[in-house]
């Protein structure tokens, strides 16, 4: 699925245009090509295997003889595992360079991937998934500063289209291989080839990445990065899009994590491929994002944010009809308002940030990723107890907080009005 990388996107532009343009990569070379090949491979492999046990927890639940809450914990415990280690693997490629810890990242992940099949019982699934979450972490705390080094300025914006693509593609190929190879050999199988595509993946990354040319080694310094971590959480503007990043993440990772369980079950009955299929959905989050550029240009962030609210809302209310169609519009609707939402918050957090916009993009992610571990054990721990219309509680509770934080935006921006508020 696709990552916060706007904010982002403007520190590689800016790091970029420090350092010496005539040796940067530049499209149309080999060297670019490999490079963005590179980054596509491991984006997708971090993605493949991040969701690999969303689109097969139902199966899993069965196997294992556990609730759907318990379940979830195999996708929660991961992004909570990748949300702790973002920041200190950020600062370990500082020191030790880009391209290692992404590859120890890619190649550790892919590695635990294949011993995660053969997990005995719930407890081992979820310390590997865990530790498989810390590793994957690696990816995303270090692709946009290596992007920023390595490529010309001219031709960072389409590089990291490229890497979102493959983290869009990987995220949404896991619940539709796994849902397929879960139906014909069983969920163990399926997570299986998911590790083993991963570790292809991973290769091909360690074989096409470039050497580095502009990193220069920099001292780890705990006390820093903690001095700019706490200015960011500091910035009362900055806290309340970390807390709109989370609360629409929460939704998302509510309604995917249950999605499974709601329509494999009577009335719908569907078989675990085609529910995998469903997940082809989160192509209408590309089409969303690309659109939310024109859409904030439209009706400003703010304005945008009710968008994705409001978008969001009608989706779940429609979910709880007992029709496949209205289930599947819903769907397009949450998916479309998430995406709207999440890109405006954390483009916006590159434009509030006006120092260490790194760093205030790693919170950023970290708060993202935090939404979704607690979205998916709260909306698999309601369902379990009031079906899905308690899922569609927990959303609607999370929408009406995401309102309560953006009506007070709104409010702040009017009674200052010299000051450039976005949420």
């Amino acid at each position: 699925m696709p990552s916060a990388d706007t904010g982002a996107a403007r520190d590689a532009a800016i790091l970029a245009a420090q350092l010496p343009s005539d040796t940067k990569l530049l499209p149309g070379t080999s060297a670019y090509r490999r490079a963005i090949l590179a980054l596509f491979a491991a984006g997708t492999a971090t993605f493949l295997l991040l969701y690999s046990t969303q689109g097969v927890l139902p199966a899993i639940s069965q196997s294992l003889r556990v609730t759907p809450a318990q379940a979830s914990l195999t996708v929660a415990m991961t992004t909570a595992g990748l949300a702790v280690a973002l920041i200190p693997l950020s600062a370990l490629s500082e020191r030790f360079g880009r391209v290692p810890v992404m590859a120890a990242s890619v190649f550790s992940a892919a590695l635990i991937g294949l011993a995660v099949p053969f997990a005995p019982d719930l407890t081992t699934l979820v310390v590997l998934r865990t530790l498989q979450g810390v590793a994957l972490a690696g990816l995303p705390a270090t692709a946009m500063a290596y992007l920023a080094e390595e490529v010309s300025q001219a031709a960072i914006a389409s590089a990291i289209g490229l890497y979102v693509a493959g983290n869009s593609i990987g995220g949404m190929c896991s619940r539709v291989i796994a849902g397929f190879v879960t139906q014909v050999a069983g969920w163990r199988v399926a997570l299986g080839v998911l590790g083993v595509l991963s570790l292809a993946c991973a290769v091909a990354f360690v074989l096409l990445a470039p050497k580095a040319r502009h990193f220069r080694p920099a001292p780890i310094s705990p006390r820093a990065l903690a001095r700019t971590v706490g200015g960011h959480l500091g910035n009362p503007l900055l806290v309340r899009l970390y807390l709109l990043g989370m609360l629409f993440m929460a939704v998302f990772g509510s309604v995917y994590t249950v999605l499974g369980y709601r329509l494999t079950a009577a009335p719908f009955d569907l078989p675990e491929g085609l529910v995998g299929a469903i997940f082809l959905v989160y192509l209408v989050g590309t089409a969303s994002s690309a659109a939310t550029g024109r859409l904030v240009a439209g009706v400003g962030r703010r304005g945008a944010l009710y968008v994705g609210i409001t978008l969001v809302a009608a989706g779940l209310g429609l979910t709880l009809l007992a029709s496949l169609a209205a289930v599947l519009g819903g769907l397009v609707l949450i998916t479309a308002g998430f995406f709207v939402g999440h890109a405006t918050a954390s483009g916006a957090v590159g434009h509030t940030a006006k120092a260490a916009r790194a760093q205030a993009s790693a919170l950023y992610l970290t708060a993202y990723y935090i939404g979704n571990s607690v979205g998916g054990m709260v909306g698999a721990t309601a369902y379990h107890g009031d079906g899905w219309p308690g899922t569609v509680a927990v959303g609607l509770t999370a929408m009406v907080a995401a309102t309560g934080i953006t009506l007070y935006g709104t409010r702040a921006a009017r009674r200052s009005p010299t000051r450039v508020r976005t949420a």
